[in-house]
């Protein structure tokens, strides 16, 4: 608990060590090993956050967090046919899961695939059609494939979501 607050107050050094200190009491803590993934994310050490994610993994098999976390560890990494295992695993467990399409949507975009980004993106804007990211994203994939009306439709409806969206 010390760790999230510590983490939650941008102290990741600190959190870190706190998380490393509660593994060596309780090493088969799940929660334990994917805070910690989170705080060296957030300090980019993202090989540390891998390892840390897999431990939670190990542990807990079906934790679509970790699973979403360590695909956008992966995808920082661009390592990302190992991103896209871990978005769908986190999918399976967690189908609604809204930033596990839209980051889905992101690495098939990077990978050249604007057809399946675009169904992530839609999949992401029927759980919620408010949200402003999905829609920016899914008028790239449309941009990339020159389809520019449909492009333009969805950044207007990015941009009245949240007026100072940056696509």
């Amino acid at each position: 608990n010390l760790g999230l607050v510590l983490q939650g107050m941008g102290k990741l050094d600190e959190a870190v060590a706190n998380y490393r200190k509660a593994l060596t009491i309780t090493s088969d803590y799940a929660e334990a090993h994917y805070n910690l993934g989170n705080a060296l994310q957030g300090l980019h050490k993202l090989d540390e956050a891998v390892a840390s994610y897999h431990n939670a993994l190990a542990i807990k098999t079906n934790y679509a967090e970790a699973d979403y976390n360590l695909g956008c560890a992966y995808s920082a990494l661009r390592r990302l046919d190992e991103a896209t295992l871990h978005y769908r695993k986190a999918l399976a467990v967690k189908p609604d899961y809204l930033e596990a399409h839209n980051n889905l949507g992101k690495v098939f975009r990077e990978q050249g695939k604007p057809d399946d980004a675009i169904t992530c993106y839609r999949k992401a804007i029927a759980l919620n059609p408010n949200y402003a990211e999905a829609h920016g994203n899914l008028g790239n994939a449309f941009k990339d494939l020159g389809k520019f009306d449909e492009a333009v439709a969805s950044y207007r409806q990015a941009l009245t979501l949240k007026p100072d969206f940056f696509p």
